[in-house]
């Protein structure tokens, strides 16, 4: 059994996107990630040509925009990226927290940005 904790293992880093990531796992399969921007900060939009992306928001929330659709997201929203969707967070007043998953996992080569 593998167990990795926020604080322990997940130190954190800037993706190309912008958001700060804690990773909690990277397998051959999938990522498992904590995502966080702070207040009315954005990532850069983008997609992923391979992999399908599910977000979790946990803390906070923001306006999540999916190839062109825009949306208020919070805490306890699950949100579905498929592959090669145009997409791009921005936090609301208070900053976002979130859980993503990727399959296949994520990968800098598989960010493409405009």
């Amino acid at each position: 059994m593998q167990v990795r904790n926020r604080e322990r293992d997940a130190e954190p880093f800037v993706t190309k996107d912008g958001s700060t990531i804690r990773e909690y796992f990277h397998s051959d399969a999938q990522s498992l990630a904590e995502a966080s921007l702070a207040p009315r900060r954005a990532t850069q939009r983008h997609y992923h040509a391979e992999s399908e992306e599910i977000y979790l928001v946990v803390e906070g929330g923001g306006e999540l925009e999916v190839d062109g659709e825009r949306r208020e997201v919070g805490a306890g929203d699950a949100i579905l990226i498929t592959p090669g969707a145009w997409h791009e967070l921005t936090a609301g007043e208070d900053g976002v927290r979130l859980l993503c998953c990727c399959v296949p996992p994520y990968s800098d080569a598989d960010t493409y940005f405009a």
